[in-house]
This record gives structure tokens, sequence and C-alpha cells, in this order.
């Protein structure tokens, strides 16, 4: 407990030795034009975000997608490199010549089995189908519209420099944006920026979990389950005494690590002993540090339960994230613009639509929060959950906040989210995101201080830090090779 106190008291010294805010020196009206030229763009960007909620694909399949988000790119001007490291779906946009090269990310890939209809009651659109439960339609389309606003002031010579929008790919499953790092995608930005849906709307200060993504292979020798199991080997019990490791190892692990596995292939039927079984697992702690500390000792698991089955166990990494590198300079530049933004706008009848879904799931029905909640200082530990967008962040100063897009404490990656992300309550989220983004970027542009203060912090934190990525050598995987699930 002392540990986790100082280590607490250390971030927080470290968050206030900065200033309480980063005030741009931008001009106000050059600001009003980006927030204006994304209300221009209003109905372009919800048929976009509509269009790739109604396709409803999932990782490394988004291809109407990607190319729906890449044609518009293109048709507002911008140069556009499709399938960029190894993936089909990926794609980089660019606009403008020189420096400051600044870079927003989008996804747009869903999730498997939680398709539903744009209501406050569940029902599937398509049985079985994917869904946008975590608001990816509204994320690349957000994206792509502040990019095209600050594309504009650009083209109008208002701004120098260049934008970049990137269409980053299978966020639910490999994490597409590892695989564009290593290629050196973003290694020449001066500062990325990006977002997500969320049930609030906030530069937050605290940073994501990093996750080592693998997979563990018994094989063994068949033989009849009753007629003779002393000749075979069950790899089967292989699986069952390394999860029966990984569950005792759970009480000799930090309170912020978290292991999660399920068993992919177990046998076929009772009657034979298995020679083969395979169980995938995630190990998540808060830096990548804690997680290849876990790592190693789930290695000697694995070897260990091979040996009281007597059979051979493989170990493959699949993907991984790092957790996010936090610029506190860039998250109160953030912070400043979703302030001068003001809330987000819900209506009194979305308002209503959130309350009637809160019912639905048995939650308090609170409605929409669409205020801008005061920045805090970052815990020690983060809260659950894992991004890609980590692994950016270690490469160049990555700036990201959240918007309201969903009432609160609905069950997100599920059916809830779905819903809001196909009617006017993640629209509307969707476009206070752009104007956000729209007006960050456009005092990275403008400011020559505020890119200097943000990429100081970044040197200072990243110091003697080696960049290596938690995947395989080689392609990533074609779709439909490696199993895949939400991060």
């Amino acid at each position: 407990m002392r540990q986790l106190t100082a280590a607490c008291l250390l971030v927080s010294a470290v968050f206030l030795a900065f200033p309480l805010q980063l005030n741009a020196r931008t001009d106000p009206a050059l600001k009003t034009q980006a927030v204006a030229g994304v209300d221009s763009l209003k109905d372009d960007l919800i048929r976009l975000s509509d269009e790739i909620w109604s396709f409803a694909e999932t990782a490394l399949r988004e291809n109407r997608s990607a190319e729906t988000l890449a044609a518009y790119a293109e048709k507002n001007g911008f140069s556009v490199q499709r399938g960029v490291a190894g993936m089909p779906t990926a794609f980089v946009a660019s606009y403008g010549s020189g420096r400051p090269i600044i870079g927003i990310l989008g996804e747009y890939d869903a999730l498997p089995g939680i398709s539903q209809k744009a209501q406050p009651a569940k029902e599937p659109l398509v049985a079985g189908a994917p869904g946008h439960g975590c608001g990816h339609n509204l994320f690349g389309a957000a994206s792509l519209g502040a990019s095209v606003a600050v594309k504009n002031l650009i083209a109008a010579g208002k701004l120098k420099g260049t934008i970049r929008f990137y269409g980053t790919p299978a966020e639910e499953a490999i994490g597409g944006k590892v695989y564009m790092v290593r290629e050196g995608l973003f290694k020449d930005l001066d500062v990325c920026l990006a977002w997500h849906p969320d049930e609030d709307t906030e530069a937050g200060t605290d940073s994501s979990q990093a996750l080592v993504d693998f997979i563990v292979e018994f094989k063994g020798k068949t033989a009849h389950a009753a007629y003779d199991p002393w000749n075979g080997r069950s790899a089967l019990h292989g699986v069952e005494a390394f999860v029966n490791g990984i569950n005792m190892l759970r009480e000799n692990v930090r309170p912020s690590v978290r292991m999660h596995y399920t068993i992919v292939k177990g046998g076929d039927v009772p009657n034979v002993v298995p020679d083969y079984a395979k169980v995938w697992c995630w190990v998540r702690d808060s830096t990548r540090g804690g997680v290849e500390q876990v790592l190693e000792r789930v290695r000697h698991i694995a070897e260990g339960a091979a040996l009281i089955a007597g059979v051979e166990s493989r170990m493959t990494i699949q993907a991984g994230d790092y957790e996010t590198l936090v610029n506190l300079q860039g998250q109160k530049l953030l912070h400043a613009n979703l302030e001068w933004l003001g809330p987000v706008p819900f209506t009194g009848e979305e308002q209503e639509f959130a309350k009637a879904m809160q019912r639905a799931v048995g939650v308090e029905p609170k409605g929409l929060d669409g205020n801008v909640r005061a920045m805090k200082a970052p815990l020690a530990d983060p809260p659950g959950g894992s991004t890609d967008v980590g692994d950016v962040s270690w490469v160049v100063p990555t700036l990201q906040f959240v918007v309201t897009t969903a009432p609160k404490d609905v069950p997100w990656h599920a059916w809830p989210v779905v819903a809001c992300s196909g009617m006017s309550i993640g629209h509307k989220g969707m476009l206070y995101a752009a104007k956000t983004l729209a007006a960050t970027a456009v005092d990275l542009f403008h400011d020559p201080e505020a890119r200097a203060a943000i990429q100081t912090e970044f040197k200072e934190k990243t110091r003697g830090v080696v960049y290596k990525p938690f995947i395989p050598d080689g392609p990533p995987p074609v779709p439909g090779t490696q199993v895949a699930g939400p991060r």
C-alpha cells in the first residue's frame, strides 16, 4: 500500500509540475472557421457514419468502410495511399506540404455478434451479425471530417503545413496501428490527435493498460478413452494444468494485473484422448514492463503444465499494445478547446431515448451527460482497457480525448452503444468530436510554442526508451486466420 501511495504522489507531482493550462496563441477567428467548416460537412459526416454503421465490418474485413472514407478523402483533394503496412483496409490520406505535419487517427471496425436496431430496446438488425458497439463508425467519420475542415484552411492559405488522416483497421483485434507504427508511418509527425466515443466528455489524464495477446498449444498422443487410455497423453490435461496455474498465479501478482483466457480447442469427442488442445490468453498491466514480468511467469507455467500432462507445449505471441503515454501539455490544450466549445448539446428527446435505454438495461435513468469533465491528476494504475493508440503514443506525441455518444452506465461493446451510434445521439457526439479535433489542429498548426511544449514533454518521457512492438515478425494475419476479440 505504501508503494502504491508513493506512486500516486509521484504522478500527481508530475501533473502539477506543468502549467495548469496550455494556452495556444491562436487567432480565435481561425478556430471559429474550423468549427464552421465541420458544420458545413454535417450532412456528409452523418451519411459516412451511417453507411459504416450499416456495413458493420469486423477487423481486417472493413473493405467497404475503408473505401468509403478513402474515397471521400480523395473527393476532397487528399492524396490517398491504400493498403499500407500490409493491410488492405489500412490507408493514409494527406494534404499540404512541409511542416508541421499533424496526424489524426480514424477507426471503423465493428464487433461480432451485437447487431442492433437504432432504438432503446434490444432487437438485432440482423440476428448474429456484427454491430458498432464501440462507436468506431463515429470515430472514423469525425476524424476525417476534422481533417477536411483543416485541409480547407490550408487550401485557403490560412494555415501552412500538412494534415494527414490515418485509416486504421482492426483496433478490436490485432491492433492495426501497431503494424502501421512498425512500418514507420507515424515517424515524421509533429503531433497526432485521436478521440473515442464514451459516456463522458473529457481530455483524460489516465493512461490505458498494456496488453499481450498469445496462444498456448499442447500436443499429446491419442488413444481410446476407455479401452487403453494409458497409451494416450491428453493435450487437454495440459490446458487444464495451465489454466489452473494461471488461476493460482492471480494471488501473487499486482492488483493492476488482469489475465483472461478461453479454451479454443479441447478435443472433439469424450471417448478419444485429445492429442491437440489450445488456449487463448491475454495478460494486461499498467505498463509494458509489468506485462513482460507476468508473461515470463506464464511461460514457466506452460512448460510446467506440459510436464504434468506428459505432452509438448508451445507459446506464440499474436499481438499486444503498449500503455498510452499521456502528454499532459497536450491534454491541457485539448481541455481548453473542450471548454471553449462547451457542453455537447443533447436535446430533450435524446435524453428520453437515453433514459429508456438505461431502464431497459436495469441502471438508473440518468440520461446523457454532455458536460466537460474537469481535468484531474492521473492515476498511477489506469482503469481497465487497452488500445493500439498506445503504440502510436510512444513514437509521436499523441493527444486523445473522449466525447459522450451513449448514456451513463450502459454496457459498452453491447447493443446500447450500437443503437446510439446509429442515431442522433451518436451523430451529435461525432460532430462535437470533429470540432474539437479541428480546433486543436488549428492550435498545433498556428502556434509553434504549443507544439514545442508538447514535444519537449514527449522527449523527456521517452528518453532512453527503445520502442519494440508486441507483434510477431512478418505480415499482419489474413482475416480469419487468427481468433480475435474486443480489447
